[in-house]
């Protein structure tokens, strides 16, 4: 009997349904620290979820995009979903918003004690408005069924509250335009206007945190004001498409009669970025580290990291990774180190 409750325990953690933030993974140490929970494009890719990258300073968990099966991730993992403050949506395609509902409702069964802040580019409104609407009656059947013996549900801490950004028309001395996101004592987030045309606007993120700093492309064609932005971080997080691998998928789909497919891959390559422009731009930025998420085709059966990332040398940028989901980046404060770890 204890082997069966023990894996009961196990399988409700696991789940996101039950437990305290205090029994699920947090930093040791105070710092920035990342996880990768979910590193693919929108292609249904084996071991890997849509983009969903999780960042945590303060004891407080926030996330950038929730694409399908990330939340399955963090559930896994026993990220503390319970602190959870706020998602970062960079821009509204599904594959980087597919799993807010979800989400949300782990978060709340969880013991979020308030409404999850979705802070992004205008319609995250729309969004916010759209899955409330659609968990309504789920949140009414928890709540009537699990408050008892001093478990509370509030109906008001399970909903999400749309933050709007708007970034100025001009452009900063810099060349960048952008805007405060977020403030929470010592974690300021930062929201660049990148280009993902016609999904406009689109937002990169930077993190900062006592001296530590992160940034998160989201999807973007190469960016130089994201270089610009990104003077002084730690780490890039940046997304990266192999042009010549997207159209040979391009043309092989439309050799075997799948025109419509073989068409919308093509299209891709107008609104991507390629590793090597990816290491231009860290470059230029001068981050320490390189981290490419949002791998397009990563898993599918052509793929290999070397021809993924070919080119890259030449760009004279050394420090760069390729993401797994569960890669973790962690930055203590006061230091310079950055160690890398995987769930």
């Amino acid at each position: 009997m204890k082997h069966i409750a023990a894996l009961f325990g196990a399988l409700a953690l696991a789940s996101g349904l039950v437990g305290s933030a205090s029994a699920q993974t947090a930093p040791a140490t105070d710092s920035l620290k990342v996880t990768l929970c979910g590193t693919s494009g929108p292609l249904p890719i084996r071991d890997r979820a849509k983009p969903c990258v999780a960042v945590q300073a303060a004891g407080n968990l926030y996330l950038v995009d929730v694409g399908p099966e990330s939340n399955e991730n963090l559930a896994l993992w026993r990220m503390p979903s319970a602190t959870a403050k706020a998602v970062f949506i960079t821009h509204l395609h599904s594959d980087h918003i597919g799993d807010l509902g979800e989400f949300n409702m782990a978060s709340w069964v969880a013991g979020r004690p308030a409404p999850l802040a979705v802070v992004g580019p205008a319609g995250v409104d729309k969004l916010a408005a759209g899955f409330n609407l659609a968990y309504e009656a789920d949140h009414g059947f928890r709540r009537a069924h699990h408050e008892h013996d001093g478990i509370t549900l509030p109906i008001a801490a399970g909903l999400l509250k749309a933050k709007v950004v708007t970034v100025p028309a001009k452009a900063s001395a810099d060349g960048v335009r952008k805007a405060t996101a977020w403030k929470d004592g010592d974690l300021t987030v930062t929201a660049i206007l990148v280009a993902h045309d016609p999904a406009s606007p689109a937002f990169a993120y930077r993190f900062d945190y006592k001296g530590r700093a992160v940034v998160i492309s989201g999807d973007t064609k190469a960016s130089p004001p994201l270089a610009e932005a990104s003077k002084g971080a730690d780490v890039l997080f940046h997304e990266a498409q192999n042009n010549d691998m997207t159209r040979m998928m391009s043309t092989g789909l439309k050799g075997q009669g799948q025109a419509r497919m073989g068409a919308i891959m093509g299209d891709t390559v107008t609104y991507h970025t390629t590793p090597v422009e990816a290491a231009e731009i860290a470059k230029a930025a001068g981050v320490k580290a390189l981290v490419f998420y949002h791998l397009t085709q990563a898993g599918l059966p052509f793929y290999s990291p070397q021809g993924l990332t070919r080119g890259i040398e030449a760009v004279g940028f050394a420090d760069w990774r390729l993401a797994k989901d569960g890669m973790t980046v962690e930055l203590p404060v006061g230091s310079s180190e950055i160690k890398f770890g995987q769930n």
